[in-house]
């Protein structure tokens, strides 16, 4: 895929403060995050694409360069940022100042460079299917899952019989290595993990027979998951520190919880409102009366139709649809009934001698703003 301008990329002119240009990159970046976006390789590229922008227009001296070579900056590019060669962790490590630690749902980003990294766990993603009542109230679900917990036999260190470890001899300590480069502009710097000891700082004397070092083992845990009311199809729940264990006694990953909806029978969902159909039937819609209408909550409501309800009238009951999710709204949705009048199919001789009697009386034939009302909503369908 060929390049495209990084200002074109992030959206802004050329005139675009530093400021400007981190808010525009951090919109982008978190619109094709891959945890919004799981298993989405067009929105890793834009992710990815972002990055390589971002890291060129938010450092004066790269972007100067940038205006004035374009491109064909130094050795072909910048610093080797590529954004096709880069994996996720090295551009949250790079920019994590952007966007204030790593999270599923409401954060993301990882932390920056600053000495020795801790190795962080895999994050898992689980899926849970929900009903409707379960969405009104919330609830707490348990889940048996298979994940790497640390490691029996050393604890999670790594170490067999308490060795220990010693400083890594190729960073030294600190977890990053520097490379320099000799450009037309001079000596430029850039610092990447430690290969050697993957940023911890520290190397193992004598690794864990059991684990091999890496202090994890496979193993199974059972999680509860607290799901709020009010979530919906589609939304993601990140449970911090659930997921997999870090190597070495590291960060524990997340546990991303992906939601679906099971149909109900009786609601129909929209947003936070819910549909109810009501069969009403012939003598209650023409003389009026109580009927019930069920709740999400499980309890029924006693209403009164006027006489004479018509098909198509619709009713709001406030506050009886579904919770909003904290913190993404205020207070319950209203619950919707649309009215249909049941119209029987067969009928029997008296009922039909009853109804005969009826057929023309003038009450019987609907009056001329009926049908008014009527012929334009069908003038409106159709139009």
């Amino acid at each position: 895929m060929a390049k495209r301008d990084y200002y074109e990329v992030l959206g802004v002119d050329k005139n675009a403060t530093e400021d400007q240009i981190k808010k525009a990159y951090r919109t982008i970046a978190i619109k094709y995050h891959p945890d919004r976006n799981p298993g989405n390789k067009e929105a890793e590229e834009k992710f990815k694409e972002a990055a390589e922008a971002y890291d060129v227009l938010h450092d004066p001296q790269k972007r100067q360069q940038y205006d004035q070579f374009g491109f064909n900056g130094p050795q072909g590019g910048f610093g080797g940022f590529n954004a096709t060669s880069m994996n996720m962790d090295d551009i949250f490590s790079m920019f994590g100042d952007i966007f204030g630690g790593r999270a599923g749902f409401g954060g993301f980003g990882g932390s920056a460079h600053r000495g020795p990294q801790q190795h962080r766990g895999s994050d898992l993603r689980l899926k849970v299917r929900l009903s409707l009542e379960e969405i009104a109230t919330g609830v707490t679900k348990k889940f048996k899952v298979r994940k790497d917990i640390p490691c029996s036999h050393c604890h999670g260190t790594g170490a067999e019989d308490g060795s220990g470890t010693e400083t890594c001899p190729t960073c030294h300590g600190s977890g990053v290595i520097t490379h320099t480069t000799q450009s037309i502009f001079g000596m430029m710097q850039t610092q990447g993990t430690c290969p050697t000891c993957n940023g911890s700082g520290h190397v193992i004397k004598n690794k864990c027979r059991h684990c091999g070092g890496t202090g994890v083992e496979k193993g199974e845990e059972v999680v509860e998951i607290k799901i709020p009311a009010g979530v919906a199809e589609g939304m993601i729940i990140n449970v911090p520190g659930k997921g997999n264990a870090g190597h070495n006694k590291g960060i524990n990953g997340d546990i991303q919880v992906f939601v679906e909806e099971i149909e109900d029978e009786r609601f129909i969902r929209d947003d936070n409102d819910l549909i109810y159909n009501l069969l009403l039937d012939f003598p209650t819609a023409a003389l009026g009366g109580d009927v019930e209408i069920p709740t999400i909550q499980g309890t029924r409501l006693r209403v009164k139709m006027e006489p004479g309800t018509q098909p198509g009238k619709t009713l709001r009951l406030r506050g009886k649809g579904l919770p909003a999710v904290q913190g993404y709204g205020r207070g319950n949705g209203d619950l919707v009934v649309n009215v249909s009048v049941y119209i029987p199919k067969t009928l029997s001789r008296e009922e039909k001698e009853a109804i005969e009697k009826f057929k023309h009386s003038d009450n019987f034939q609907g009056d001329a703003a009926t049908k008014r009302s009527i012929f334009q909503r069908f003038k409106n369908y159709f139009n």
